[in-house]
């Protein structure tokens, strides 16, 4: 538990009563000087705070008066859960920033790995074959660069960033919009684990909240707040993750925004960005290359991780392609980023069947396609 643990304990009680959001919190703390002297205050001292009318003040003391805080307190700490509050050290610099930061961080893992370079991905549940391997591929390379990747845990391109941080052994952040003891959706219960080893799971809601859908643009704030900039990776028109675009613009963040098929519903929110201003990306030094650290003016250095201090030729699909015999870069031409089978692309190539498995096996062993079961093929 960081920081002065009987100030979070009325932290946590104040953010258990439904009709106190973080903005009422904050101007209560600021008020009083403290979360004791806040949660002890009468009625007649809250009415002296602006925009705390009688009607709300007796309701935080009515609210108040049903929450036996030593005992909530304790139910946090026996689950094992850790908190920041906006006055500790370790609240995350950045979140700080935005308009009406989570006066109170619930959090399991490392909360620093959320105080560090940040760069959020976030996504459409439904998505396509290409959208994951864009998301996957992208959070791995961010996280060799040294930045933490921030998402949100959901279905769909969430899942697919924190699954490339987690292969590639870096670190992720995820948001939740419930309470820490809730696994939503709960299939990604072993990535929520792995996350919590290696990295952190933070909330601003108590335990026990549920993932109900009016908490899912204060999840998408944070997710904002915590990241230099936002990567829109696939997005409907009405996708949450233009929640999260339109929060970091409002943040004074960076939006970043992947380009997708014109036929494909999933990029209609992508072009959508696109259109407005949003930075188009195709590969992840697109990204770096706009990232300013904070709190100084030097841009982030390409050169990850590796030790020879630059960017290794030879491991893009591109520098890869230089490489091609003409017939590998014929047929390489009739397969798009979306599987296709190979009669569809025998079809298109005009090559005979026989030469092209040989070809898409030559493709495949030097990385630039992938077979998919049934006979499917895609690039990489």
């Amino acid at each position: 538990m960081k920081g002065n643990i009987s100030e979070a304990k009325y932290y946590h009680g104040f953010n258990l009563i439904p009709s106190v959001g973080p903005v009422r919190i904050s101007k209560l703390i600021d008020h009083f000087g403290s979360a004791g002297r806040a949660w002890k205050a009468k009625l007649n001292e809250m009415t002296e705070i602006k925009g705390f009318g009688s009607v709300l003040a007796k309701r935080i003391v009515r609210e108040r008066g049903k929450i036996n805080i030593d005992k909530e307190w304790d139910n946090v700490l026996k689950k094992g859960y850790s908190c920041v509050t906006e006055k500790n050290e370790d609240y995350p610099l950045l979140l700080k920033e935005i308009y009406d930061p989570p006066p109170i961080i619930y959090y399991c893992g490392d909360i620093k790995v959320a105080n560090k370079c940040c760069l959020a991905i976030v996504g459409s549940r439904r998505h396509s074959f290409y959208g994951k391997e864009i998301a996957y591929k992208f959070a791995s390379k961010l996280s060799e660069h040294g930045l933490t990747v921030v998402s949100g845990l959901a279905r769909g391109i969430d899942t697919w960033a924190h699954k490339g941080v987690l292969d590639a052994g870096g670190k992720t952040a995820a948001v939740l919009g419930c309470g820490l003891d809730i696994c939503y959706p709960p299939e990604n219960k072993t990535i929520k684990k792995k996350i919590q080893d290696t990295g952190v799971i933070l909330s601003e809601f108590p335990p026990g909240v549920q993932p109900l859908p009016q908490n899912f643009p204060r999840r998408n704030r944070i997710i904002s707040g915590l990241s230099l900039g936002t990567i829109v990776v696939e997005a409907g028109k009405k996708s949450g993750a233009l929640i999260t675009a339109d929060f970091a613009l409002e943040h004074g963040r960076e939006v970043f925004a992947v380009p997708g098929s014109i036929a494909s519903p999933y990029s209609k929110g992508c072009h959508r960005l696109l259109k407005e201003g949003a930075k188009l990306v195709e590969k992840v030094e697109d990204v770096i290359e706009e990232i300013t650290l904070p709190f100084t003016s030097k841009p982030l250095s390409l050169e990850g991780n590796n030790k020879t201090g630059h960017i290794p030729k030879g491991e893009s699909s591109y520098e890869k392609q230089l490489q091609l015999k003409p017939e590998e870069g014929t047929l390489l031409k009739c397969i798009p980023y979306e599987p296709l089978s190979l009669e569809e692309i025998v079809s298109l190539s005009k090559i005979p069947l026989p030469l092209a498995n040989t070809l898409l096996l030559e493709l495949e062993l030097k990385g630039i396609i992938k077979q998919l079961p049934g006979k499917y093929f895609v690039r990489n």
